[in-house]
């Protein structure tokens, strides 16, 4: 694989901050979580945005849908919500005694996946396959789903009421998981005087060509062989510790280093660093921990574990022959 040339990694960068740029006139407040989505963007993995509700997961999700100029369809998940809902089916048609398939609104680029957790596990599981193969099973035939494909979801905290937690398989499928909370007074103002008039309008500054031109930039930055091994050692870090009961997958690191990737090329940098595995370990491990007893639920104590998997797992560089 040819290494990436650096006016390439320039050309990039100019089309990751146009993006970032375009988004952030319609979205105000921290730029963490825009990043994150940028970071799974790239890395060709899905987004979990968790925050109470009326924090503008849904306002962030849309215009970042947008900006990307990809085909984009929208699920509310309730209650009553059925696998067909999101996968679609055969229907049939009296005239001419044929089944036809309806697609359903999984067909997409950007597939919008709201209040994810107000859905019971039988239908939050019709994004599986989609979500790890990029493809789906309607009635036994197979359907390849539309490249690029990401999946934006938000859910709101668990103890709120009707809600269920995502079940392990499909959380370890989610590549970042961003928690939301409440907006700074100095952002929360300037929301108060941007959507007081006509608030703006997001306009599509990409294209579903260029986001896999993109993606496929990702995967041709350095790694040392060194850094593997580091990634691979923190993620075994959580499998042996005492307090955790399901700890990182082998998706997580394959997971992990893919986002560092991006994370690189977002920097400007044909090459991987140890602070790109720190920056994205937490964002990318955290969310897909069990852990014990009185613990387990509690996004705190799981960050915790990886901030210390980060303090006591260090990088060593190997010596190299002259």
């Amino acid at each position: 694989m040819n290494p990436v040339a650096q006016r390439e990694i320039e050309a990039a960068r100019e089309r990751i901050v146009l993006l970032r740029q375009e988004v952030a006139r319609s979205f105000l407040g921290s730029s963490r979580p825009l990043e994150g989505m940028t970071v799974a963007l790239l890395a060709r993995g899905h987004v979990l945005l968790e925050g109470v509700p009326g924090v503008a997961k849904t306002t962030l999700a849309k215009t970042f849908a947008v900006a990307l100029g990809c085909s984009t369809r929208r699920i509310q998940f309730t209650p009553d919500l059925l696998p067909a809902d999101i996968t679609g089916t055969y229907v049939f048609a009296a005239k001419d005694a044929t089944f036809t398939l309806r697609a359903g609104p999984v067909f997409a680029n950007v597939v919008l996946a709201d209040e994810i957790n107000r859905a019971p596990a039988k239908s939050q599981s019709a994004l599986l396959e989609a979500m790890q193969e990029r493809q789906v099973t309607i009635e036994g035939d197979r359907f390849g789903l539309p490249l690029p494909f990401i999946v934006l979801a938000t859910q709101n905290p668990i103890d709120l009421e009707g809600t269920y937690p995502l079940p392990e398989a499909q959380i370890d499928r989610f590549l970042v998981h961003i928690a939301m909370g409440y907006p700074n007074a100095k952002d929360e103002a300037a929301m108060l005087r941007t959507y007081g008039a006509d608030p703006p309008t997001p306009k599509a500054v990409l294209s579903a060509d260029e986001v896999l031109s993109l993606q496929a930039m990702v995967d041709r930055i350095h790694v040392d062989t060194d850094l593997v091994d580091y990634a691979v050692a923190l993620t075994h870090f959580t499998r042996i510790h005492p307090k955790v009961t399901l700890g990182c997958s082998p998706r997580a690191t394959l997971g992990l280093m893919q986002a560092a990737k991006a994370l690189a090329l977002m920097e400007g940098r044909p090459f991987l660093t140890p602070d790109d595995i720190r920056t994205v370990a937490p964002s990318v491990l955290a969310h897909r921990l069990v852990l014990n007893g009185e613990l387990e639920g509690k996004s705190d104590a799981r960050r915790a574990l990886i901030d210390e998997a980060l303090s006591k797992v260090s990088y060593r560089r190997s010596a190299r022959p002259l």
